[in-house]
């Protein structure tokens, strides 16, 4: 078992590694190679395994389900720990629900689980960040409009591959490949970018970041722990959400926070140390995940 967790989580690890080395060294702009992903890598990677033959909608709806009580789930654990530590709730919440399913989960779902396992972490990804860009971002500002998030290439991408996940329409096999290889290109660069932001990590909050870091994984599993049975998810299925649950906080709540002016700086120290904190809450995730 241990030489099965450590298969899957030093590789991730390691391109984080390189990326950080690479940022303490060269101190690279990454705003282009942020917009690539976003705009670009993935919605080809949302897409295609949304609408490749190795996802079924209706056979991980439950799977949906419980990332999406997982979600929520956190954020109601996480309302009562601001006001324990005297924090604004706007601050502290939305990184404890939103974690980094992105960056970290989908090279650790395709190498636990493969192709199927990838597939469905996708499909958790586009729906925590449907989750991000609307009930996140309301959370932050009541008074925030949505009509941006209709043209989001990543929302547009959602409602497509769905589509094709229901309708399952024919589709050349050149054209998937083509854009499953634009897709694939998305992992390895979000973990280089993981480590160059890393890199720039604030230690004034430290002790709200390692707070969160906490708090976040741990609320994770024990929700997964309790939405399990409650579902009847099957063991793959059981796994993947003990694996989302585990997650550090999304690099995404640093954006969001910056945009709306929620205390970036906060934000920041939660995500960026919970992110490092993740070498000892993602081997205890995958080990429990391949149980």
């Amino acid at each position: 078992m241990l030489g099965r967790v450590l298969d899957i989580i030093l590789p991730v690890f390691l391109v984080i590694a390189l990326g950080f080395a690479y940022a303490r060294r060269a101190r690279p702009d990454m705003t282009w190679v942020n917009r690539l992903n976003m705009n670009v890598l993935a919605p080809a990677l949302i897409f295609t395994a949304l609408a490749g033959k190795d996802f079924d909608l209706f056979a991980n709806g439950k799977l949906i389900l419980g990332a999406i009580a997982s979600v929520l789930g956190a954020g109601l654990l996480a309302w009562p720990f601001a006001r324990l530590l005297h924090e604004d709730r706007r601050t502290f919440v939305p990184p404890m629900m939103f974690n980094n399913c992105g960056n970290m989960g989908l090279p650790l779902a395709v190498l636990a689980f493969g192709q199927a396992g990838l597939s469905a972490m996708v499909a958790l990804f586009t729906i925590s960040n449907l989750l991000h860009f609307t009930l996140g971002v309301w959370i932050i500002d009541h008074h925030a409009k949505f009509g941006a998030l209709l043209k989001n290439p990543m929302v547009v991408a959602t409602v497509v591959g769905f589509a094709f996940a229901i309708a399952h329409p024919p589709m050349p096999d050149w054209l998937m490949l083509a854009l499953k290889l634009i897709g694939d290109a998305m992992i390895p660069l979000m973990l280089i970018s993981l480590g160059v932001r890393l890199a720039d990590v604030s230690w004034s909050d430290w002790r709200l970041g390692a707070i969160g870091g906490v708090v976040r994984p741990l609320a994770g599993i024990a929700l997964a722990a309790l939405l399990v049975p409650v579902l009847g998810l099957d063991a793959q299925q059981t796994g993947l959400l003990i694996l989302f649950g585990c997650l550090p906080p999304a690099v995404l709540n640093f954006m969001v926070a910056e945009q709306y002016g929620q205390e970036p700086g906060k934000v920041a120290s939660i995500v960026l140390i919970g992110n490092m904190m993740a070498v000892l809450f993602v081997p205890l995730g995958v080990s429990l995940a391949l149980r």
